[in-house]
């Protein structure tokens, strides 16, 4: 079992010994970290945190743990209860909090929770940031409050709905073109949260809803990664209902997959594609990706005159790069729509709006829309971890046999051949290398994957 502790949160498997896994002893340690580091930077006015999770198993035993130690701090706790990522991130300015917390291990599997934590604008905090909240919980630097200044819980269920209308209010957002056309559309909500947002937001739209696992009960029917190879049951409602195309997300709805009319997948890395082409298309400008985005992205911000750039994985650095380029739209090829003109947070409902109105207006099939841009293939494998392996000397090894090639190590190794190219990096969320390679044809990623892998294994001396 795991705790993995980083400057974007705690992330852990549920259970086990305290500082291994998990547990409430470490949910209540790192809570009481930010919010002391939270009254630090607010020492003139008192403190307010917006609270939500997803739906998985230990949500409601952690957000309790959570939230009680806030109010032992004396922090005033708005409570989200059931909620998303981005409802969180929208809910934090308009509540004027100092902070937010998001109780959700994203697309981990059921046995995992983590805390993600939010400064005053409803984004991820900087390195900074984060390495000294895990510094004061090292330290166990913590000040309770005495009786008198205990804080308080107060409930906003709302907030789901809010966002809502917040995403039918964006300017490029045709609620009234959505609903003449007419979509039917399945959502595999991965009995999580994303089964009540979704919905909601389709018919809000005038959208006919063929649920697939939209109760929130936390037993996630399939791995939770919105892969392909994790669809099939989506892939297959499609077609049998005659639906016009498939929409999945993760457990909190901050990553979105789309599934075309004839059963195959959209592509994840086209969500962002797809998204930008029709943002830029009506307000030209910049656009930026992580590393281990697809090219695509690149090509068709070119098409519309704009510049495209690439952050280091992770979507504090996204959104960082997008702020110092103006950029219009960004994310991460995983699915991850960050649209600003709402918030600087990844955002499965804004993805949706504007790309049932990009459907809407352009009145074609999913998989045409696929086939008119351009064609990348990815292959996205991961090594895992083993405590002897020591990462950053094979990556060093990778970076020099390849030094004749165009290479980045901002993040990791990213090696750019001419017809594809290969991310190595080591996982920021789990005990894994991954590798993420791209080219022309799926056979030909998948083969520079394999062969990647053999490399690493033999630098590494694994069997």
């Amino acid at each position: 079992m795991t705790l993995i502790k980083s400057i974007s949160g705690i992330r852990g498997t549920i259970g086990g010994k305290p500082s291994n896994n998990l547990t409430p002893i470490d949910a209540v340690k790192f809570a009481a970290a930010y919010g002391s580091w939270l009254k630090s930077q607010n020492e003139s006015q008192p403190c307010k945190v917006v609270v939500g999770r997803d739906a998985r198993i230990s949500g409601e035993m952690i957000q309790q743990l959570v939230m009680n130690t806030l109010v032992g701090l004396g922090i005033d706790v708005i409570d989200l209860d059931l909620s998303t990522t981005p409802t969180v991130e929208v809910a934090v300015p308009m509540e004027e909090a100092q902070g937010g917390i998001i109780l959700t291990a994203s697309h981990n599997p059921k046995q995992w929770n983590a805390l993600k934590l939010l400064n005053e604008k409803g984004e991820f905090l900087n390195g900074e940031e984060g390495a000294k909240i895990l510094e004061i919980a090292e330290n166990a630097e913590f000040l309770f409050s005495d009786v008198d200044s205990l804080g308080s819980i107060k409930k906003a269920t709302h907030y789901i709905d809010t966002h809502i209308e917040e995403v039918t209010r964006l300017s490029l957002v045709d609620a009234k073109k959505i609903s003449e056309a007419n979509f039917t559309v399945v959502v595999d909500g991965v009995n999580s949260t994303g089964g009540i947002a979704i919905p909601k937001l389709l018919k809000r739209l005038g959208v006919h809803v063929i649920e697939l696992y939209c109760e929130p009960t936390g037993h996630f029917p399939h791995n939770p990664e919105p892969l392909k190879e994790h669809l099939g049951d989506i892939c297959n409602l499609v077609k049998e209902k005659k639906a016009d195309f498939g929409i999945v997300v993760d457990p909190d709805v901050d990553r979105l997959a789309f599934i075309s009319e004839d059963g195959e997948m959209f592509g994840e890395e086209y969500t962002l594609v797809a998204c930008a082409d029709f943002v830029l298309g009506k307000t030209p400008g910049n656009t930026v990706s992580n590393l281990s985005s697809s090219r695509a992205l690149r090509d068709i911000t070119e098409k519309h005159g704009g510049t495209y750039n690439a952050s280091a994985v992770g979507e504090v650095n996204v959104v960082q790069l997008m702020k110092d380029t103006e950029a219009v739209i960004g994310g991460e090829g995983n699915g991850g729509i960050i649209y600003p003109e709402l918030h600087y947070g990844r955002d499965s409902l804004v993805g949706v709006a504007l790309f049932l109105t990009l459907l809407a207006e352009k009145k074609i099939s999913v998989s045409e829309l696929r086939k008119s841009y351009p064609s990348y293939f990815m292959s996205k494998n991961k090594i895992e971890l083993t405590p002897e392996l020591d990462v950053d000397d094979i990556l060093q090894k990778v970076e020099k046999k390849y030094s004749g090639e165009e290479v980045s190590t901002v993040d990791g190794v990213k090696i750019d051949f001419k017809d594809h190219w290969v991310h190595l990096r080591k996982s920021n969320t789990e005990p894994i290398i991954r590798i993420y390679t791209e080219a022309k044809s799926q056979q030909e990623a998948d083969d520079v994957a394999t062969s990647m892998i053999s490399e690493i294994k033999e630098i590494a001396n694994l069997d």
